[in-house]
């Protein structure tokens, strides 16, 4: 074989490798851009994914404040108004001063409504107040959301609708996370609630407790109780037997809110009746979670 020949035989060889390392190369960029093309598909939906997550959580957020403020509220007005009909013949003082508890229950529900609407859609300088036909009108800076300072308020407003309610705090208390405190706030505000509605003149007490590393907080009320139909008065401890089905099974967001408000904190929170009458409502609330 001449020397042309093996020339011509390499350079036969060389331009087959190049075609073939073309067409692997090729193959390789197509099916790396297919897997980029497929990342970045990935990548989009589990964003859109989490968009969706956090819409849904922030809507489940603002579902449970919507209950906790109107329940509440319109609760009060309930009993109140009842009360004020029930005497408007006969002492017109009594009545007038229901009312005016009335009053204060609306005006209470529309400030902290304002207050929840103030944060979904603010106004430019940070302030929410009454819209005025087409507008928003500007008001007072926004207020904290409630928290267990605000409890003595509370308790007031319970009492002075007909439960009566002790309040006992133990151990050393702490500034709290603003999140933990809103729950207690929100878990206390619930329980004495359903106890002014199903309560049948029974009590209530409250307990707190700054247990080290963790929050603790405990409604007891009485009521008819499940075997007698009589109502018997609180003592401290929670020591009255539960009945099997829990409080508030079936009962709407009320509760159902209030176990994801905890269980956001890593905390566990029971409630059901006592066999002995009226209900029992306890939270662990843990605040050494990051």
């Amino acid at each position: 074989m001449g020397e042309d020949e093996v020339l011509t035989a390499a350079l036969a060889v060389a331009c087959a490798a190049a075609s073939g390392l073309a067409v692997a190369l090729a193959r390789t960029r197509r099916r790396w851009q297919a897997a980029a093309g497929e990342r970045g598909w990935l990548l989009e939906r589990e964003r859109e994914s989490a968009a969706e997550a956090a819409i849904a959580a922030e809507r489940d957020r603002i579902a449970r404040e919507l209950h906790d403020i109107v329940s509440h509220n319109v609760s009060l007005m309930v009993v109140q108004a009842s009360a004020a009909r029930e005497v408007l013949g006969t002492m017109p003082d009594e009545a007038a001063t229901a009312l005016r508890a009335v009053e204060d229950a609306g005006r209470g529900a529309m400030t902290e409504l304002r207050h929840l609407l103030g944060l979904l859609a603010p106004a430019p300088d940070g302030t929410d107040g009454d819209p005025g036909p087409g507008e928003r009108a500007v008001g007072a800076p926004l207020a904290p959301q409630p928290g267990l300072d605000r409890l003595g308020p509370l308790v007031d407003r319970i009492s002075f609708a007909g439960l009566p309610v002790e309040v006992h705090v133990s151990g050393e208390p702490c500034p709290l996370p603003q999140g933990v405190d809103v729950t207690a706030y929100r878990i206390i505000q619930e329980a004495l609630t359903n106890a002014l509605r199903h309560g049948d003149g029974g009590k209530a007490q409250v307990t707190v407790r700054y247990a080290g590393h963790a929050l603790r907080v405990e409604i007891l009320s009485t009521g008819p109780s499940v075997l007698t139909g009589t109502a018997p008065s609180v003592t401290g401890g929670g020591s009255a037997p539960p009945a099997s089905r829990p409080y508030g099974e079936g009962t709407g967001r009320g509760l159902l809110g209030l176990r994801e408000r905890v269980a956001v904190y890593g905390g566990e929170l029971d409630a059901r009746r006592r066999l002995g009458g009226g209900f029992r409502v306890r939270a662990r609330i843990p605040l050494d979670r990051p």
